[in-house]
């Protein structure tokens, strides 16, 4: 069972191709997933098999301490971090479109945000041949209000509601450097898409993701219903009321790496 099925109750309204979820933590939710999240917050910064290696090498404090350098200090760093790991983990989980590339391991900085596009999924249409994309952008706050959510359209609909292209030649070039034959040809189709912007709006889909202490913003709705239905569009909301404590103890559990 996925992360969000264990961990939240699902509301979700469809009208064409505008979707409207909401995520509230069930009775119990929280600790069900505690330690799959901690670890999933960890494979974001790093390979699970590195931080192995590390470990083995050097011991579980030492090993803690490279994983911590990683991982964002402030609690502003940490919580569009989070943001940006729990959409990806929903889009994989839920929509069934890779998010190919983890690229919180490739920050310049720990506690710095990175320029892009938040998130990418990708993948192929039913026939497996033509390529489908998703665009996403995502907020983690205390408190959601309107003018964030207006924010985060306007960051959707730029470069024509296409993925920038320095996001989408960065997720195309990481998947070049893999092993795996399937990455490769992903990794063709997306850097061959930079080039000929060939797709049409109705197969690059838009996600605005949000997490809050305050749940769903009427805004949210608001946004949906003003946006065109040329594509499919979500809105997501992750309804968590202790946000920053949630936040702050999600981080501490995945930096503790054990003792034994």
């Amino acid at each position: 069972m996925g992360l969000y099925k264990r961990w939240c109750d699902a509301t979700k309204e469809q009208k064409q191709r505008k979707h409207y979820w909401i995520y509230i933590e069930k009775d119990g939710g929280r600790d069900a997933i505690s330690e799959a999240l901690a670890e999933t917050i960890r494979l974001h910064y790093d390979r699970l098999e590195r931080i192995a290696e590390d470990v083995e090498r050097l011991g579980y404090k030492v090993a803690a301490k490279i994983l911590s350098e990683a991982m964002p200090q402030t609690p502003k760093g940490r919580s569009g971090d989070l943001g940006e790991i729990l959409a990806t983990e929903l889009v994989e989980e839920e929509i069934g479109l890779r998010v190919p590339v983890r690229r919180l391991r490739y920050k310049d900085g720990r506690n710095m945000a990175m320029r892009g596009d938040d998130f990418i999924g990708a993948g192929y249409d039913r026939t497996g041949e033509k390529l489908w994309l998703l665009k996403g952008e995502a907020k983690s706050n205390k408190v959601l209000g309107k003018a964030t959510v207006t924010s985060a359209r306007k960051v959707l609909n730029r470069d024509n509601g296409r993925c920038t292209p320095d996001s989408l030649l960065f997720v195309a070039n990481r998947l070049l450097e893999s092993n795996d034959p399937d990455d490769n040809d992903l990794g063709r189709s997306l850097r061959d898409e930079v080039g000929v912007k060939s797709l049409r709006a109705d197969r690059i889909d838009h996600m605005l993701f949000t997490v809050s202490g305050n749940g769903p913003h009427a805004s949210l709705k608001e946004d949906l219903e003003a946006t065109r239905a040329n594509r499919d569009h979500y809105v997501v909301n992750i309804h968590v009321e202790d946000h920053q404590d949630f936040i702050a103890t999600m981080y501490r559990e995945a930096e503790d790496l054990g003792d034994d």
